[in-house]
């Protein structure tokens, strides 16, 4: 039988590259509260993510494409957004850097498995983390407040320090198998 494609879940994963294009609206455009629609943006893009996950498990719609699509849309709207905030001069570069060579090694690890054992590598809860301090420190680089400064630096460091963990938990699943496939 063939997996469903539009379920609840792939759809809401799916909207959160879909609003990138209100996102870049609401940042570029210059109109009263701005970057609180931007913010409002981000936020409803984050409860997507929270919810395609619920949805899947709840009326058992967890799909192989479900597994490619969440996290790819993820990697998208956080490299895109990333982005928009640099041209804004809201973030570093390096930061970016850092996100997108993390994001690609991970996805082309993913393929590594995927060719190699016909298995979909699933996110970690380190990896969960990191994108949730990456949104966290996004979306308070978006509101520019003064008075959360100290603390939208601590969220960075902190997101840095979650990349690196879960890429290392990633890395290590990576070279584990690869030895595992020697010994078959």
């Amino acid at each position: 039988m063939a997996e469903r494609v539009w379920t609840t879940s792939n759809i809401l994963s799916c909207s959160r590259v879909a609003l990138l294009g209100p996102l870049a609206y609401c940042l570029f455009g210059e109109f009263e509260h701005n970057r609180l629609w931007a913010a409002a943006i981000l936020i409803v893009g984050a409860l997507t993510d929270f919810l395609d996950g619920y949805f899947a498990r709840r009326f058992h719609a967890v799909s192989e494409l479900g597994k490619i699509i969440d996290p790819l849309a993820d990697k998208v709207a956080v490299a895109v957004i990333a982005v928009f905030l640099v041209i804004l001069g809201a973030i570093p570069m390096w930061y970016v850097a850092l996100a997108l060579v993390r994001d690609g090694l991970i996805v082309a690890g993913g393929l590594y498995i995927r060719k190699k054992k016909s298995i979909i590598a699933q996110s970690n809860m380190a990896g969960k983390l990191a994108v949730s301090f990456i949104a966290l420190f996004l979306l308070l680089s978006v509101v520019q407040a003064e008075s959360l400064e100290g603390f939208r630096l601590f969220v960075q460091w902190l997101s840095v320090f979650m990349m690196i963990v879960s890429f290392g938990i990633y890395g290590q699943r990576l070279f584990i198998g690869r030895a595992v496939d020697r010994r078959a």
